[in-house]
């Protein structure tokens, strides 16, 4: 096991970075600023960023769609916009929400996104034409953030009102809310096997609950300051949180420990996102940087053992009895089981997969690109408008 080592250091925003994300193939970077702008960084040496311009106010969240051809933003503009991550930074706006946009996030399926507001309310919307579906509206103050689970089924938010919420997506009514937490809510997502949600706030606590249970599994006391934001590992076994006393750090869930605290940020480090296969994370701060690390850690997270227990028993951090997490923990399969499918199988299935994940992304290049288009279109017949109606009034005072 290797310690997790600083592997790039991207500089370009003028003032602290609220959010990064990893596209699918790790090929790109994205980082939404105080400074309102979008920056796409590219993880092949020498090529150089796209800086995004459009949003009128600070971006405070971005993420990458699941085929990784769309990047949604959120900003204190109170609009969501919808880019396609290439030179020309082309995208599409929509007044989401009446208060600043905390939060956005793709389902896993990439049809809908799920937008958190200071306006109190979650919303729900289709990703083609963006097309207002419902709003989740109990929290009673802001909401900082909002996570669909991995299937889909269930979102999750997180609030100043210091509670997490639990929502069933198809009734559309809350089926719980934790209320453990000390102060505002900053940051909430889903384990990947969707049975847990793990949250961080002002309390300096990071909480994980058991989604069906309802009850607390861990609980750290590992932060001397605000936890602004937290990302699962893809294997399930691991945390990675930051905060504002300017640390990273990884927590081990199978222990039930502190693993590693990293130092890189001068003062408040505020978001930190792992690529979607792990082998990375990112991190920003309030010192304009953007910082990509290579994990290490966790080179074999696979040998092939039953789920384990969540211990929680951890200096700094108090217990809650221990629980099984069936099918939380993702590992390789035995040798055994892979001599069961031929290579050739798998080799056809990539292809089929690889295609077909091709098809869906430009599916929604050509969907944002024909938004795109209806956006110009109705601009032009606006202008028109206003040019026939200009002319009706030169006409009518010379007749006059």
């Amino acid at each position: 096991m290797e310690d997790p080592s600083l592997e790039r250091h991207f500089k370009g925003h003028r003032d602290a970075v609220t959010s990064v994300d990893f596209s699918r193939a790790k090929k790109q970077l994205v980082s939404g600023s105080m400074d309102s702008c979008l920056m796409i960084w590219s993880m092949k040496p020498q090529m150089r960023a796209y800086r995004f311009l459009g949003h009128k106010d600070a971006v405070l969240c971005v993420q990458f769609s699941p085929s990784g051809h769309l990047v949604a933003s959120g900003s204190r503009d109170k609009t969501v916009r919808l880019w396609i991550p290439s030179a020309k930074g082309e995208s599409t706006v929509f007044k989401a929400h009446t208060g600043t946009v905390r939060s956005v996030h793709f389902s896993s399926d990439g049809q809908s996104l799920v937008t958190a507001s200071d306006d109190k309310t979650i919303k729900v919307w289709t990703v083609h034409r963006q097309k207002f579906l419902f709003s989740l509206s109990q929290h009673i103050n802001w909401v900082r953030c909002a996570r669909f689970s991995p299937d889909g089924r269930l979102i999750v938010s997180s609030s100043d009102d210091k509670t997490v919420k639990l929502w069933d997506k198809t009734s559309r009514e809350c089926i719980h809310s934790f209320c453990e937490h000390g102060g505002f809510v900053n940051h909430v997502d889903f384990h990947p096997s969707g049975n847990c949600i793990a949250a961080g706030g002002t309390d300096s606590t990071v909480k994980l609950w058991d989604v069906r249970m309802n009850r607390l599994l861990q609980h750290y006391q590992v932060h001397s300051s605000v936890v602004n934001s937290l990302s699962f590992h893809p294997s399930g076994n691991y945390l990675i949180t930051a905060s504002s006393d300017s640390t990273l750090k990884i927590l081990d869930l199978l222990e039930g420990r502190l693993l590693y605290t990293l130092h890189g940020h001068q003062g408040p480090a505020t978001c930190v996102a792992f690529s979607r296969d792990g082998d990375f994370f990112a991190s920003g701060g309030s010192d304009e940087q953007v910082m990509v690390w290579k994990t290490n850690f966790d080179a074999d997270y696979g040998d092939a053992v039953k789920p384990q227990k969540y211990s929680s028993s951890v200096e700094g951090t108090h217990g809650t009895g221990q629980s099984e997490m069936d099918g939380g923990i993702h590992h390789k399969k035995t040798k055994t089981q892979d001599s069961v499918r031929t290579h050739e199988q798998q080799e056809e299935e990539t292809s089929i997969a690889n295609t077909l994940e091709h098809i869906m992304g430009q599916l929604d290049v050509l969907t944002q690109t024909v938004s795109i288009l209806e956006q110009r279109l109705t601009l032009t017949e606006d202008k028109l408008k206003e040019c026939l109606e200009t002319q009706q009034k030169i006409i009518q005072n010379k007749t006059n």
